[in-house]
C-alpha cells in the first residue's frame, strides 16, 4: 500500500507507471470514484472507467514519456508542469500539460490536466479520405 508515501511520491509513482505503460498499476493508485478531468476533452469518473478511457491510447502508442518539468505539492495536493509525449505510429506527439492531483488516504481522488487541444490535434496525421 502507498499510505506511507507523500502526495508527491504517489504522483511520481503514477507517472512512472504511465511511462512504463503499466495502466493496471497506474490506475490502482486511483480511488474507486476518482475524477479524471481531461479539461479540453471532458470528465470521466471511477478507476475502471478511467482505465477503459486510457486503454486505447496505451495500446496505440509504442512509447509514452510524461516528463515532469516542475512540481510542487503539499500534503493532499500536487501541481505539476509536464511535457507529455506519445509515440504514435506516425511519430512523436508532444503536449505541454499542467496537472493537478488531489490525494486522500494514499489514493488519487482528482486528476485534472490542462492542455491546448489544437496543439495535440495538429500533430496527428490528417484523416485518410477513404
Amino acid at each position: 500500500m502507498v499510505d506511507d508515501l507523500s502526495s508527491e511520491d504517489i504522483v511520481n509513482l503514477f507517472m512512472e507507471y504511465i511511462n512504463g505503460k503499466d495502466l493496471d498499476a497506474a490506475t490502482a493508485l486511483l480511488s474507486d470514484n476518482c475524477e479524471y478531468d481531461n479539461v479540453p476533452m471532458g470528465k470521466v469518473y471511477g478507476r475502471e472507467v478511467i482505465h477503459e478511457y486510457l486503454q486505447p491510447v496505451m495500446e496505440r502508442c509504442s512509447e509514452i514519456e510524461w516528463i515532469t518539468v516542475r512540481q510542487t505539492g503539499s500534503e493532499g495536493v500536487v501541481l505539476n508542469e509536464r511535457l507529455d509525449r506519445f509515440k504514435w505510429p506516425h511519430g512523436w506527439v508532444e503536449v505541454p500539460v499542467a496537472g493537478i492531483f488531489e490525494i486522500e488516504n494514499g489514493q488519487i481522488t482528482l486528476w485534472r490536466d490542462y492542455f491546448d487541444l489544437p496543439t495535440y490535434i495538429n500533430q496527428l496525421p490528417a484523416p485518410s479520405a477513404e
